[in-house]
């Protein structure tokens, strides 16, 4: 039984250790995926699936779940998911084939909800001058625990084998699921209703269908007849989606909610950061491990390609660490602006400066900071923009379009670096040049829509929300649950 007296402090900690599990899940198995081609006896394209069906599992269960979380209680909720990841990383420690793995992969990815579901609970129950500290860093720990994923995976590859990419992760879960029990207490609030589940399978087709084309897209080509059809599928499975969602009496997802400005600027944010992050995670060791008698690239093994992205994964946490002071001081929006801007500046970088290590060590900590600044801002201001009832769905969708970035971002990376493969077998530099263009170029399009967001508070934010929290009406509904605000 949850205990309701808890230190919000030790509910962070445990919120932390959850968020921390799934995060280190998302990009563990890059460095492997070529070692797993051959153990698993499969194709690089089947290969990449084990991080495809992850992302694209984690994109569906989230906002519903979320959901949920919102109508039953976020903390049984957040211990069913961290049970999922135990079980769904055990399946894939254990597995020795691909679809088992697969299996396991999938289950692992439902337990993407335990960021909204973290949000939620740190809205419902911490002092109210500590929330936009807190989920700034629960924020920043989803894009630093990615970084960390590259940085230990080659340890644990050399010293260990793959399979520890998975039976370290899952004792995490294990230890964050015993204690989410034991130490995370119930919220009170409740959002009573039920699932839209027409929509919830009309999210789940348009999303299967638009992740299966843009993953499959580099091998298959951008033009091909199934990558258009899936697109197009997607497209209109989307539009089908919007529409039950705007007639249901229970939507999923409030699709007037999504259309406030103060949300739809920062998803527009989050799917462009969410390009860029997923691919340099991917792309920039392979970058590093290049011969330098290709040259350009550094020979570096699979542990030394890691470390440089070691300052994008200290930055990204401080980001988070600070992120309150900082709202407090310029403003959240200012903080998004400013993280954009300084993605731009770290794409540019490796785009026109990657000779040298230091170049590259420095467009990892611009980088790093730059994300950690926008990530912790972002989500701080889609929770104070929607009511307490809709956290958890706004904050999924939030984090959902982030993943479903990464997908695109990966995919479109992957079919610009492959685009023109040298004699020796590794891609030609000017392809490298033209996809961190890319990314650049997306950021760009981050700095506008960040400028679009309306303004919040500048210094003294976190008091103005305290106070706003304070003030917030709470309407009780029959069995004692607070409904919303």
């Amino acid at each position: 039984m949850a205990r309701t007296h808890t230190d919000y402090r030790v509910t962070f900690a445990v919120l932390a250790t959850a968020a921390l599990a799934f995060s280190l899940l998302q990009s563990l198995i890059i460095p492997a995926i070529p070692q797993l081609e051959h153990t698993l006896h499969t194709s690089e394209s089947g290969a990449s699936w084990l991080l495809t069906a992850y992302l694209l599992s984690a994109a569906i269960a989230t906002p519903i779940l979320g959901r949920v979380g919102d109508m039953i209680g976020k903390e049984r909720v957040i211990v069913a998911v961290l049970v999922a990841l135990s079980v769904g990383s055990l399946i894939s420690a254990l597995a020795t084939t691909l679809p088992v793995m697969l299996v396991g992969r999938v289950i692992q990815g439902a337990a993407g909800a335990v960021f909204p579901l973290a949000f939620g609970i740190i809205r419902d129950e911490f002092p109210a001058v500590r929330v936009a500290s807190a989920i700034g860093v629960m924020s920043a720990i989803l894009g630093a625990g990615a970084g960390a994923g590259i940085v230990l995976a080659g340890p644990i590859l050399v010293h260990l084998n793959y399979h520890w990419l998975f039976w370290i992760p899952m004792m995490i879960a294990v230890i964050a699921t015993l204690c989410a029990w034991l130490f995370v207490p119930e919220s009170p609030v409740r959002t009573p209703g039920r699932v839209s589940w027409l929509a919830a399978v009309l999210l789940s087709a348009w999303l299967v269908a638009l992740l299966l084309g843009v993953s499959e897209a580099p091998s298959w080509g951008w033009g091909s007849p199934r990558v258009i059809g899936l697109v197009a599928l997607a497209v209109v499975l989307a539009v089908a989606w919007v529409w039950v969602e705007l007639r249901a009496t229970e939507p999923l997802v409030d699709m007037h909610m999504m259309q406030r400005r103060a949300v739809w600027t920062n998803n527009l944010v989050a799917f462009m950061f969410g390009i860029g992050m997923y691919a340099v995670i991917g792309f920039l060791p392979e970058f590093v491990q290049t011969p330098t008698s290709t040259g350009y690239g550094f020979g570096a093994s699979i542990i030394q390609s890691g470390l440089f992205l070691l300052p994008l994964t200290v930055t990204m946490f401080i980001g988070g660490l600070l992120s309150g002071r900082i709202a407090a001081t310029i403003g959240s929006k200012s903080a998004v602006i400013i993280g954009s801007t300084a993605s731009t500046g770290a794409y540019l970088l490796l785009a026109f400066a990657h000779s040298e290590k230091w170049e590259i060590y420095l467009a990892s900590t611009l980088l790093g900071i730059g994300l950690g600044l926008a990530f912790s801002a972002m989500a701080n201001l889609i929770v104070q923009a929607v009511p307490p009832a809709q956290t958890g769905v706004a904050s999924g969708m939030n984090a959902n379009i982030r993943t479903i970035g990464g997908a695109i971002g990966a995919a479109v990376m992957s079919s610009i670096v492959a685009s023109q493969i040298l004699a020796d077998g590794y891609p030609a530099e000017s392809d490298y040049t033209k996809g961190f263009l890319f990314l650049a170029v997306m950021t760009v399009v981050a700095v506008a829509a960040a400028l679009l967001i309306p303004r919040s508070p500048g210094a003294g934010a976190a008091p103005d929300l305290a106070h706003h929290l304070e003030h917030a009406e709470l309407a009780v509904v029959p069995g004692g649950s607070i409904a919303e605000y």
